[in-house]
């Protein structure tokens, strides 16, 4: 028996030039998101990699790319962005308060779109600490009366 290795190749990071570009960070649960967004062609790139390597499923590619297209700005601006900590939903929505912030830092008009849809605001919900006596967070042990 023959075994071959093939497995799907990586994709390469990328060294991306964003001289001139706003800065803005993002925060959602764990996760904190550096975004640096400059006037281009409408490039997305997280941690080195294209959006679409390094979100895999389409409902996140989707929520990043939503602050580009409700201000109606998709295709003029270069995104990058530095993401770490938390899961993947939780660094999509820190990018989405990046990418807003420094639209917002380019573009003062793009603010009314951005405002009325909530993406310049922080989403400060995050999990609930585990308490001593009982199974999660609020979840108890069942109750025995005998």
């Amino acid at each position: 028996m023959e075994q071959t290795n093939q497995s799907t190749p990586k994709a390469k990071k990328i060294k991306l030039d964003f001289k001139d570009s706003k800065y803005a960070t993002g925060r959602r649960k764990r996760s904190i998101a550096k975004v640096w967004v400059k006037k281009g062609s409408g490039n997305i790139h997280v941690n080195g990699l294209k959006m679409n390597d390094y979100f895999k499923r389409p409902v996140h590619q989707i929520i990043v790319t939503r602050p580009l297209e409700i201000s109606e700005v998709a295709s003029n601006y270069d995104v990058k962005c530095s993401v770490k900590g938390g899961g993947l939903s939780g660094q999509a929505g820190a990018i989405i308060l990046g990418i807003s912030k420094a639209l917002i830092s380019h573009d003062e008009n793009l603010k009314k779109n951005l405002k009325k849809d909530k993406l310049t605001t922080r989403d400060s919900r995050v999990v609930e600490r585990k308490k001593y006596g009982h199974k999660k967070a609020r979840r108890s042990f069942q109750f025995s009366k005998r």
